[in-house]
């Protein structure tokens, strides 16, 4: 059987985090990563702020989070860390691999893509040492001064890779520095750049200390002058029952390397810690030595002071005699908790249940550690890494809910006396004289009891205050000196506000098909699944496909092409509908053969005929100029200018016109011969107010070589702008940075605000009275924070002035971009139609001519094949602010190029287009071809209709509608990632479409469908369209286990789970349990205990049904949950679904397991008034217990057939009564049944997957077949290609395999053995599948197939589908030959990450034979030349292997 598997939904959860300068050394960008995805996001501001922290310093306002770039690899991310390297320009960036792959990238600008610059492999056997299996993360770690980085390898080596000296220097970008030709001749001369790593080399960590064995974590410490690596370790392991004997089993060292010499003595060790150790986390300067996290305790370990250690619970008391502390008034435990550094003595940590805490070490003068502060901050989403972006900024990265950037403020500061000098004052220098006054009170009432103290306080606070504040400017002094200020400890508390969050379905556990109801009819199928856990516990509901919501619809036969024009605004009504969402249309005007069609839209849609349009020939182009004020009409003869419904001009064209465009306030006229009118709107006072005129440019468009496409465009992004100067943001000082700055205590790298900057560039008197202030404000920070100075939110606020470009494209395969209205040429990109990746400007390495270029030189270059396939151009601003500039090319041959442009540093423009690879979901086919009937004229018409139409809001969002036989949206809305949604495919084709705003229609849609019907239609917005599939997510707050959809009722019955801590448990007396409750105090964190519930679910309101939910017993655990259909013996006959559920009782590991099985009917009943949805409810069938644990269900035949402990039992529902048919003794224990037809699949959890066989005339249940080998399976599903069925397995390390029954083969051993005929690697673990019958273009031709589809727990859906054997072939030799042409990111091979991966060696060699569809679908958005070779190398069309790559989208657009 010959299949291909391909990822539709992309990964979502995100597992690392690191904030670094990606793109360039100024920006600092949040980079990401999750599964084999990594994504680079900026901060952008939602508006400027004008508040203030605690100091009085400015905060940044809230940030958005927008996605600039997204890199899917050939592997998953295990660890990653960034580089500080001002000399290249940017960071580096270096990520590991499972086992042990190392690579370290870099972002090129030249490519726009990420670079390896260096790749680490240790995966060599002897590395190994024997082992073959290996749990350990290679994790990345970093010298905080960037001097080297090590990677841990299979938990008993290092690996060390030292850095260059020269990466930190201050050089700038080289590719800034000096000009050369992109051409191939002066390539050689180009400077190689060096590999900013030197050697590395292993250290085996049992030479540096033979007890060294289980690394617990690894980190780099802060304040030494060789780096020095921290490694905490477990010599001899234990577990929680042996800690009476054997308990501080953990140990530390630390090892200083010296990397020139290759010597690494141990300089520092300490033993005997907790048991329960987890991780250490380094502390920066000036306190330095690191904090040891255990479950239960905190340690904070320093080379020179004594250790100094708290208990978190009671546990830790009696479970280790590390002499520690009791932390008041806190009872956690830091299992599973994530911490990041937020100053030089504060920490963020966020406890597994989500609570984020700020813990504060409070140091005395002499720098020992002498007590913790705990301050419960918030609850937010369970973290599974934090990372501080910009100092103001925390990024909780979440695998199990929506990933959230957090905005951090200070709120007061309150002051805590130093621990060995309590009386003296402590004065926060940046308090204002009423916040003075406020303390001293506080103050006073902390010390009523001792009067001469408070007397003596005081005094020192007024002397204080009277001191020469630039004395104490530098920190260094006041350590010098041991002045009193810097004995206390500020004790901030701190304030987290939610910015942003990420969209996240991970982990996808469960999932149902279901029907989407709207407006009360069923409109095809859409896919529910349960996501995340405990509090972050949701529903998604997911529909790949865009399903308007229809308003109303007439039948307009005869229509080519149509527009929608909004009305200038009256009255004071119209404003406020502005505000809500733009003017609202006020014409629509539909093109036919020879005339147009002109309708007004209001409350009702009417035909007018004095509008001012003109009517008697066909409209090609309408729209509105100056601000919605005045209309514009382009027909094939002529223009016309309107102002409400009254005619201002009209100008003739002396050719054809074959289509127009709009950017405000110039138009653009091309005629059918290949010329161009550029005019501009002139707007001047005349006796009866303001009327205005269209103008030709001064400068016309040059007509030769003949133009193919032009399209003007209006820029909002700057980015076309940044050849000039870049803004300076008012009162920012830039000088230059170095010694003289150091000298007159500066930091070097601030950018400081002043009023006056003479008096800084030029000196004035040493210490100028406005630098005092600016000490005191770079004092009241923590130390370091240059950055919050330098306002770098600034330029974000900046209002950027729009500029107007004219995009053409010429026959002889060149694009130009002009400015307008100077009608300057600016870019020139030859051959623009090969679809090359990157279309850089050729006229970078020549200086820009002022004069025409020569006509000549023009023209001697040949018209262009490729030229003439395109039929479309379209350039516009999306995204934020519409600073993402997007190209879009239609092509005839169906394809569609985008391309957005970027930052560049070299060139007039200072910007590049990037080839944006995107994928249409459900194939991309153009329009119709032109109706045999049509005339010459009619034929041009529609060949010209514009299928790519710009919409700027509808219902919300703003973007490209792609008309043709498969429409699709094309969004790309604020997060930053392009989004490509299709039409529901009973909608297509779609000839043409127009935004409508309108009072009966806000923030809709015009669109013609198949049968000629106008429809007019919103989107549905229960749907988030930011995300890779419309998706809606309903908070549960509760873990979802199961969900499956009941068809008779349409509702979903969904299985969720709810935990408490509980003091009770059962315990074993003999003979029978008995409950005993315990009371171990405030300190003791109890168990949590999950009690289940089962409810039904409204797919209508999307809420749960009101007095539905059924609670289990407590410790009674749901194991299964499956829609069965039983025949019912009885009242009455015939097949009916019903709901069974399986559950066992878990008490503990001395009683023995029972379950039950629970069947539920659910019936139709009386609503409660006012609750239409409360008609459904569960009634119980049957409910009695097992002789064991019941831990799968099915149906097979109409009997119901359940696992049962080690036994599978057959049963028949007879009068609400199961009585038992047949059973038959299994493997170890089974998780998973499937039936079909009278064959059962049956899934162990170790033991792979058997076959079985119920014969019902002879009542008997016998094993056929079954998979010789252990595996642990995670699910299953049928594979079917017509008649063949095949048995898809997911394993435990993310294969999938593929078996089949074939007796006749030799070596099945005569039917007893399963054979495994193909194999994969997915990377994801999938605990999810289900199957839909495929799409068939004409149903009598094509066998029928089955499309297996799964969810992943790394929140990725995707499908395998059967194939032909010839499609099969001629796709497998495509994939073999793309591998070399496709990007290697990070130097991971597609080959080697897609072939089966064992558990353990000698389970067989892999068998391939499914397809790698994210491989194949690379092939559409690829160079046209590469496209060519590969399909020469094959010995096959391009247009061969598109057609089979577009079947495969049609059979599988589904939901």
């Amino acid at each position: 059987m010959f299949s291909i598997c391909r990822q539709t939904h992309p990964a979502t959860g995100i597992e690392h985090a690191v904030s670094c300068c990606f793109f360039n050394n100024e920006d600092v960008c949040l980079v990401t990563a999750g599964a084999n995805i990594i994504k680079v996001f900026r901060l952008l501001p939602e508006g400027p702020t004008k508040e203030v922290n605690a100091a009085g310093q400015p905060i940044p306002p809230k940030m958005k989070l927008e996605c600039l770039a997204s890199y899917t690899l050939w592997g998953n991310v295990m660890s990653m860390a960034s580089v500080r390297s001002p000399s290249s320009g940017r960071d580096l960036l270096l990520v590991s691999f499972k086992e042990a792959k190392l690579s370290v990238l870099q972002y090129d600008p030249q490519t726009n893509n990420l670079i390896t610059l260096s790749m680490h492999y240790f995966e060599e056997d002897d590395m190994k040492g024997g082992w073959t299996t290996h749990p350990h993360i290679p994790w990345i770690r970093v010298d905080p001064e960037f001097r080297c980085a090590v990677m841990l390898l299979y938990g008993k080596k290092l690996a060390v890779l030292p850095f260059r000296k020269d990466i930190t220097s201050e050089e700038g970008d080289p590719l800034e520095a000096k000009p050369f030709d992109d051409s191939k001749k002066n390539q050689p001369t180009q400077p190689i750049a060096r590999a900013p790593t030197l050697a590395s080399y292993v250290i085996v960590l049992k030479d540096l200390d033979e007890k060294i064995d289980n690394i617990l974590d690894i980190q780099f410490l802060h304040g030494y002058y060789e780096p020095t690596l921290l490694l905490l370790y477990e010599p001899v392991r234990t577990f929680p029952g042996r800690t009476a004997v054997r308990n501080d089993t953990c140990a530390m060292a630390g090892v200083s390397l010296n990397m020139s010499a290759r010597v690494h003595p141990v300089i520092w060790a300490i033993g005997g810690l907790p048991f329960d150790c987890l991780q250490a986390v380094p502390i920066q300067k000036p306190l330095g030595g690191c904090l040891i996290m255990a479950v239960n305790s905190l340690i904070y370990l320093n080379q020179s002071v004594p250790p100094y250690g708290v208990s978190l619970n009671s546990i830790a008391t009696h479970t280790t005699n590390f002499p520690l502390r009791i932390q008041e008034g806190v009872c956690i435990t830091l299992d599973g908790a994530c911490v990041a550094a937020l100053g030089e003595a504060r920490l963020a940590l966020s406890l597994r249940g989500g609570e984020l805490y700020v813990l504060t070490l409070l140091s005395d003068s002499v720098r020992s550690v002498r007590s913790f502060h705990l301050d419960r901050a918030a609850a937010s989403v369970l973290t599974a890494q934090m990372c501080v972006i910009e100092e103001d900024f925390l990024f909780l990265a979440s695998r199990l809910g929506n990933s959230l950037l957090l905005r951090v403020t200070e709120r007061e500061n309150r002051m805590l006396f130093s621990v060995d000098k309590p009386l003296e004052a402590t004065v926060d220098l940046t308090l204002t004289e009423a916040e003075r006054e406020s303390a001293s009170r506080e103050q006073q009432k902390e010390t009523a009891s001792d009067p001469a103290a408070k007397k003596r306080r005081l005094d020192t606070i007024s002397d204080c205050v009277a001191t020469n504040v630039i004395e104490i400017s530098d920190k260094d002094e006041l350590e010098v000196y041991g002045s009193d200020i810097r004995t206390s400890t500020q004790l901030t508390s701190y304030v987290f506000e939610v910015c942003d969050s990420l969209l996240n379905t991970c982990p996808l556990g469960a999932a149902s098909m279901g029907e989407a109801l709207a407006a009360g009819a069923a409109r095809g199928v859409e896919l529910v699944a349960g996501a995340g856990r405990a509090k972050n516990g949701a529903l998604c509901v997911l529909q790949r496909s865009v399903r308007p919501l229809p308003v109303t619809a007439f039948h307009l036969p005869g229509c080519i092409d149509m527009w929608t024009v909004r009305g200038p605004g009256g009255g004071p009504v119209a404003s406020a509908e502005v505000e809500a969402g733009g003017a609202p249309h006020a014409y629509l005007i539909l093109t036919q053969e020879d005339s147009s069609m002109i309708l007004q839209t209001g409350q009702e849609i009417n035909e007018v005929d004095n509008s001012g349009f003109m009517t008697n020939a066909p409209t090609i182009f309408a729209g509105n100029l100056g601000n919605n004020k005045y209309m514009v009409q382009v027909t094939t003869t002529a223009i016309r200018l309107i102002n409400n419904g009254a005619l201002l001009q009209t100008l003739q064209l002396e050719w054809t016109g074959a289509c127009g465009a709009a950017a405000d306030p110039y138009v653009c006229v091309l005629s059918t011969c290949g010329r161009a009118l550029v005019l501009a709107l002139r707007e001047f006072r005349a006796k009866d107010g303001m009327t205005a005129r269209l103008a030709p440019t001064r400068q016309g468009v040059s007509a030769r070589p003949p133009l193919v496409r032009a399209a003007p465009y209006r820029d909002l992004s700057g980015l076309f702008t940044a050849g000039l100067a870049a803004p300076q943001v008012k009162g920012e000082f830039t000088g230059k940075k170095g010694k003289d700055v150091k000298a007159e205590g500066f930091k070097p790298g601030a950018v400081y605000e002043l009023n006056d900057e003479d008096e800084l560039l030029y000196g004035g008197d040493q210490t100028p009275a406005s630098m005092a202030s600016i000490m005191l404000a770079e004092q009241s920070k923590n130390p370091g924070v240059p950055r919050r100075i330098s306002r770098w939110w600034k330029k974000y606020l900046t209002e950027p002035k729009p500029t107007y470009w004219l995009f053409v494209v010429r026959n002889n395969g060149n694009l130009e971009i002009y400015s307008l209205p100077e009608m300057r040429l600016s870019f020139l990109v030859r051959d623009v139609c090969a679809g090359h990746r990157i279309l850089a400007d050729s006229l970078e390495s020549v200086p820009i001519i002022t004069n025409p270029v020569d006509e000549e030189e023009l023209n001697t270059l040949a018209p262009n094949p490729e030229v003439e396939k395109l039929k479309e151009l379209l350039v516009v601003g999306v995204g934020y602010k519409g600073t993402r500039v997007l190209m879009l090319m239609r092509f005839d041959d169906d394809q569609l190029m985008i391309y957005q442009a970027y930052r560049y540093p070299r060139g007039n423009l200072k910007m590049r287009f990037s080839r944006v690879p995107v994928s249409f979901p459900f194939g991309r086919r153009a329009a119709p071809p032109a109706a045999a009937a049509d005339g010459r004229d009619a034929a041009v018409l529609r060949d010209n209709v514009r299928q790519l139409r710009y919409f700027s809001n509808v219902g919300g969002y703003n973007g490209v509608f792609v008309c043709g036989l498969t429409p699709y949206l094309l969004l790309l809305p604020a997060r930053g990632e392009l989004r490509v949604h299709p039409l529901a495919i009973d909608e297509a084709p779609v000839p043409t479409f127009a935004p409508f705003n309108n009072t009966n229609c806000p923030q809709g849609f015009l669109y013609f469908n198949a049968k000629s019907e106008l429809r007019i239609a919103a989107l549905p917005a229960h749907l988030s369209y930011d995300a890779p599939w419309p998706v809606r997510k309903v908070p549960l707050r509760m873990t979802p286990h199961f969900v499956t959809y009941h068809l008779e009722s349409r509702t979903y019955c969904l299985v969720a789970s709810a935990a408490a801590p509980a003091a009770a448990y059962y315990r074993f007396n003999g003979e029978d349990k008995e409950r005993s409750s315990e009371n171990k105090g405030d300190r003791f964190p109890y168990p949590m205990q999950e009690r289940f519930c089962v409810s039904l679910f409204s797919p209508v309101s999307w809420e749960i049904i009101p007095n539905t939910r059924i609670e289990f017993d407590e410790w009674e655990h749901v194991t299964c949950l499956k829609n069965v259909s039983l025949s019912y013996e009885g009242t009455r006959s015939g097949l009916r679904g019903y709901i069974a559920i399986g559950t066992n009782y878990n008490y503990s590991e001395d009683i023995t397991s029972r379950g039950r099985i629970i069947i539920y009917d659910i019936i139709d009943v009386v609503p409660e008034p006012g609750q239409p949805l409360t008609k459904n409810r569960f009634k119980e069938l049957y409910a009695k217990e097992q002789k064991g644990p019941v831990t799968a269900l099915t149906q097979v035949l109409g009997y119901l057939i359940s696992a049962v402990g080690q036994k599978i039992y057959i049963w028949q529902l007879k009068d609400n009564d199961l009585v038992g048919v047949a059973f038959i003794d299994t493997q170890i224990y089974v998780h998973r049944m499937l039936a079909v037809k009278n064959l059962i699949l049956v899934a162990d959890v170790y033991k792979s997957i058997s076959l079985l066989r119920y014969q019902a005339q002879h009542r008997t249940l016998s094993l056929v077949s079954r998979d010789f080998r252990s595996a642990q399976i995670y699910d299953m599903e049928f594979m079917v290609d017509n008649t063949s069925l095949g048995f898809l397995v997911s394993e435990a390390d993310g294969n999938f395999a593929l078996f089949m029954y074939q007796p006749q083969a030799r070596e099945s051993y005569g039917g007893q053995r399963l054979i495994r005929k193909c194999d994969y690697h997915l990377g994801q673990q999938v605990n999810a599948m289900f199957r839909i019958a495929a799409r068939q273009p004409s149903p009598t031709t094509l066998p029928r197939r089955h499309v297996t589809m799964f969810a992943t727990l790394d929140g990725g859906l995707g499908y395998v589908v059967p194939l032909s054997e010839k499609t099969y072939r001629r796709l497998l030799m495509l994939q073999n030959v793309i591998n070399n042409y496709a990007c290697h990111i990070a130097g991971l091979n597609p080959r080697a990450f897609r072939t089966y991966k064992p558990l353990r060696r000698g389970s067989g060699a892999a068998a391939r034979g499914i397809l790698d569809g994210d491989l194949v679908a690379l092939f559409p958005s690829m160079p046209n030349a590469e496209k060519q070779d590969i399909a020469k190398k094959i010995g096959t069309k391009v247009e061969e292997i598109m057609a089979d790559l577009y079947e495969i989208d049609r059979m599988t657009a589904h939901f």
